[in-house]
């Protein structure tokens, strides 16, 4: 194929350009016109790229092996908030830690922190989200084009952190195709896109812009985009605190102290594209400062300026093999540092710094379809290098001291297709960790410090079946076994911990953590009704969490003494026992009648999920049971919709330092459009709407944030959107 030739059937194969910037446009990619580049299988295959569903439309995976949640751009838009947290809790089985409007991490299942990687395209975002609750994920959803949640044996395609599922955040940063409709322009010539996105919001005065470009001309693509984001004190139900302060006075003026944000950022690539393939390289910088809501926050002003550099590279090569069909390479490399910032005795400045420094690597290689005269056999292997250095000083000492972790990895997907119909998978994978550390001996004599060198070896395997069933049916079933490492903080922490209000003692004999899960799926994705039922068990051998001694501590070991007298922090040391998770989930959209050129329909959704420990004690920070449903008009432009999610009471809560949450209702409302306008309008496409947010000014109470008896969530919003398409 001649490289002219190559751009022309890449100028064919994008016309779904008009739709959202990141919206599918992966698939695009010529070189491999029938395998998703970005999917959570590497040997996923898809229909050819088309057009964007109309809104409001139930998205329904069924060629993954486990329950795959997938929001297009329409789906971000709508959602209002900061951070990938705010845009998922609305989905079965997604929460959020809720810990300040800069710092809500996705909770999948009632796993969170280390068992949930949150990535942008494929590469790990970096910071150190999962390490504390009040730590932001360096990503804005501003620019994000899809969102992809995984969970089961796909996982095992981006390591054993995952072992909860993978949050995969992508954009058009490292270009995948010419930004051209076909026939605007001939293959040789310039082409652009540009985007806009602006919104505002009342319950804090919400302001957020982005302007995003797509530039395109010969074997090159280049992409830029530049996005900011600020807020006011945000408005809650006039209720006092749950907990109060001393004097018992209420939150003043309905107004949540402490709760401003500010962030930007902005990225710049390009991707070259040659016969077989594309290599592309983008450059990304992200800055936030957000305040931290809460009591003793409040009063000492606490806030986090954070900042990360990141570089990533992605490319793609296609051999004249009749063995391999394609190699992927992804990489990245970060630079991350926030500032936790806060008045404290007569201080204001820097009381401590959270650093991270990584570097991670995959190749894949995916070889041809292999027919074993029952079926087809089609066969990808991979391997992954990843080193994370950390560093956590502070004014009153370090949290934990420097920590380096590498690891290498193998692993390999095995698709065969029996028929049509019927598909197995095998899936493995194997890794070697490194983790370097030193702590103190806290209970014997503080002074003495200790290094230690901890090796281990996670090993995972996954089985799945996926039969396709009459009336448009699809089952799944698969069973896995996935092994984790703890992590260098798990191991080595030795000190305060103000985001959990914790005294953080590590256990550096800590071993594997393992699990064995089964789940099995039934989804409907054609048809006036759609639906998706799953049902799952997770048994952990080996959990690792911090398990609160009943002591509590002031700012060191020595504090530490029972019955609350020792200071304002809980002792809490990272233990190991064995616990039973389980749950499902439903959701279901059913299209009733044709009314007024569009349609009428409503939908529903049911979320649960119960964990205890081995003895039957219930594992701490566990969403409650989740029913919700509504009704809704759509056409192919316009969705209007109102619905009501009801969050049953928590009473299922860990003995110690963890209190009950009561029910309540979430109603929301909105009326979008989206169109394309016509050839020689000021703009494209237009994507505009209202949603209201909370509209019964409920006090919500997230029960698996540490804060839930001090900060209830933000009261009723209305949000305003608006974005053009050049």
């Amino acid at each position: 194929m001649t490289r002219r030739t190559f751009r022309g059937v890449l100028l064919s194969c994008c016309t779904i350009a008009a739709a959202p910037l990141g919206a599918d446009r992966a698939l695009a990619q010529e070189a491999l016109p029938d395998i998703e580049i970005a999917a959570a299988n590497p040997i996923g295959r898809r229909a050819p790229a088309r057009k964007e569903a109309a809104p409001g439309v139930l998205s329904i995976v069924t060629d993954q092996f486990a329950t795959t949640t997938r929001l297009s751009t329409d789906d971000i838009r709508r959602s209002p908030g900061a951070t990938l947290g705010d845009v998922l809790m609305s989905q079965p089985g997604i929460s959020g830690s809720s810990f300040a409007p800069g710092a809500n991490r996705p909770i999948l299942r009632g796993l969170d922190n280390y068992r949930v990687r949150v990535q942008e395209n494929g590469i790990g975002a970096g910071g150190v989200s999962e390490l504390g609750e009040d730590h932001g994920v360096p990503l804005d959803p501003l620019a994000i084009g899809r969102v992809e949640v995984v969970r089961g044996p796909a996982t095992l395609r981006w390591g054993s952190q995952a072992i909860g599922g993978v949050v995969d955040a992508g954009n058009d940063r490292i270009p995948l195709a010419l930004p051209c409709r076909e026939g605007e322009v001939s293959p040789l010539a310039p082409c652009m896109r540009v985007e806009t996105r602006s919104a505002v919001s009342t319950v804090d005065a919400g302001l957020e812009q982005a302007a995003l470009v797509d530039v395109g001309q010969g074997d090159f693509a280049f992409h830029a985009d530049a996005h900011g984001r600020r807020t006011s004190n945000y408005a809650i139900p006039a209720y006092p605190y749950l907990s109060p302060p001393e004097d018992g006075a209420p939150i003043v003026g309905g107004r949540q102290p402490n709760s401003w944000l500010r962030s930007g950022g902005w990225s710049a690539g390009g991707s070259y594209f040659f016969d077989r393939g594309f290599f592309g390289v983008a450059v990304t910088r992200f800055e936030s400062v957000y305040r931290i809501p809460g009591i003793e926050a409040s009063e000492t002003r606490t806030r986090i300026n954070m900042r990360q550099t990141k570089v990533t590279g992605r490319g793609e090569y296609r051999p004249l093999s009749s063995f391999i069909e394609t190699i992927r390479l992804y990489g990245g490399v970060t630079d991350y540092k926030h500032h936790e910032l806060a008045d404290e005795g007569g201080f204001d400045g820097i009381q401590q710094t959270f650093a991270n420094k990584e570097q991670e690597g995959r190749i894949e290689v995916q070889l041809r379809p292999f027919e074993l005269g029952f079926g087809s056999l089609v066969n990808a292997v991979g391997v992954q290098g990843s080193h994370q250095r950390l560093i956590a000083p502070g004014a009153e000492g370090s949290l934990f001291d420097p920590i380096d972790q590498r690891s290498i990895a193998f692993y390999s997907f095995n698709e065969l297709s029996l028929s049509a119909q019927t598909r197995l998978q095998l899936a493995g994978r194997i890794e070697q960790v490194e983790t370097i550390g030193q702590t103190p001996d806290l209970f014997v004599d503080p002074a003495l410090s200790f290094g230690y060198r901890r090796n281990f070896a996670p090993k995972s395997l996954s089985f799945g079946v996926l039969q396709d069933l009459p009336l448009g049916l699809t089952a799944s079933l698969t069973a896995s076994h996935v092994e984790r490492a703890p992590r260098g903080p798990e191991l080595f922490s030795h000190g305060v911990h103000e985001a959990t209000g914790t005294f953080d003692i590590g256990n550096p004999r800590l071993s594997l953590e393992s699990a064995e899960t089964v789940e099995a799926g039934l989804r409907r994705a054609q048809g006036p009704l759609r639906f998706e039922a799953t049902f799952f068990y997770t048994h952990f051998h080996g959990f690792i969490y911090r398990r609160l001694t009943g002591e509590s501590c002031e700012g060191d070991i020595g504090s530490c003494t029972p019955s609350g007298e020792g200071g304002g922090l809980d002792q809490a040391i990272y233990s190991q026992r064995d616990a039973d998770f389980l749950g499902g989930e439903f959701q279901s959209q059913w299209e009733i009648a044709p009314l007024a050129g569009g349609v009428i329909g409503v939908d529903n959704r049911l979320d649960v999920v119960r964990a205890t420990f081995a003895d039957g004690a219930n594992v701490p920070r566990i969403p409650p049971v989740r029913l919700g449903g509504g009704a809704f008009w759509r056409d192919s432009n316009w969705l209007a919709r109102i619905n009501v999610l009801h969050a049953f009471a928590q009473n299922h809560v860990a003995p110690i330092a963890e209190t009950r949450t009561k029910d309540y209702d979430l109603l929301r409302a909105e009326i979008s459009y989206r169109a394309e306008l016509p050839k020689g309008a000021f703009a494209r496409e237009i994507r505009a709407g209202v949603v209201g947010d909370n509209l019964l000014n409920a006090d919500i109470r997230n029960s698996v944030s540490y804060k839930k008896d001090e900060v209830p969530l933000p009261g009723a919003n209305a949000r305003l959107f608006v974005d053009f398409v050049f």
